[in-house]
């Protein structure tokens, strides 16, 4: 880690711990070495600075909007972390090839099955992105579940810090068993890996993935 990186991280901790009480005990489950797509749900809110800082020294990225780059500030800030830009709403290759090379080279490829945030907490429905990533790059997937952030906005207002958890599973594969990946069968290995991090929540953020009963591991392994 270079310099510039490392007082960045360090503010970053400082700033995350004036805002939130940390609750995360089992980060250090995250493997130190490797690619590996890890995948979390997503309130927008706190959580990808928390798990940036704290998962330093581990490298770590992931996709980032294109517009973001319009902002000289974000965009240099995401350039220092290796973001890699995807133009929303459409198949974008080259997010794709940046995704699979940033895994080539080692890197956590962070991102959020459902796609967008999550103001509640509560679970959507995932959508197939980190099954097409795995598929490309076959890394392993470490689900990671987080809750109370989506407190944070309100707490800010109030002066007060967030309760902030987050637990982490154990790593996992996908195996399609030879069988033709439809989008039907992309769909149930979302909804799979989805579980993983549903089973790591308290029940009521469970949300579409409140029945733990329909969760299967057909194309899914450890």
């Amino acid at each position: 880690m270079n310099i510039l990186k490392f007082i960045l991280v360090f503010i970053m901790k400082v700033i995350v711990n004036i805002l939130c009480r940390i609750d995360a005990p089992d980060l250090h489950k995250v493997p130190q070495q490797g690619p590996f797509v890890v995948y979390a749900n997503h309130t927008g809110q706190i959580e990808i600075p928390v798990l940036f800082a704290y998962l330093q020294p581990r490298p770590i990225t992931g996709w980032a909007k294109i517009e973001s780059w319009n902002y000289k500030w974000i965009g240099w800030l995401f350039d220092l972390w290796h973001a890699v830009p995807v133009r929303r709403g459409e198949a974008d290759m080259a997010a794709l090839k940046g995704a699979l090379q940033a895994l080539k080279d080692g890197y956590l490829f962070g991102l959020a099955p459902e796609g967008t945030r999550n103001r509640t907490g509560v679970l959507k429905r995932a959508l197939p992105g980190a099954v097409t990533l795995a598929l490309h790059s076959g890394a392993p997937l470490l689900p990671i579940a987080h809750w109370g952030s989506e407190n944070f906005n309100a707490n800010v207002k109030k002066f007060k810090r967030t309760e902030f958890h987050a637990r982490v599973g154990d790593p996992v594969r996908i195996n399609t068993k030879g069988v033709r990946v439809t989008s039907e069968i992309r769909q149930q290995i979302a909804d799979e890996l989805m579980y993983l991090v549903a089973e790591l929540l308290p029940e009521k953020y469970r949300g579409e993935y409140a029945d733990m009963s329909k969760a299967t591991r057909e194309y899914i392994e450890t």
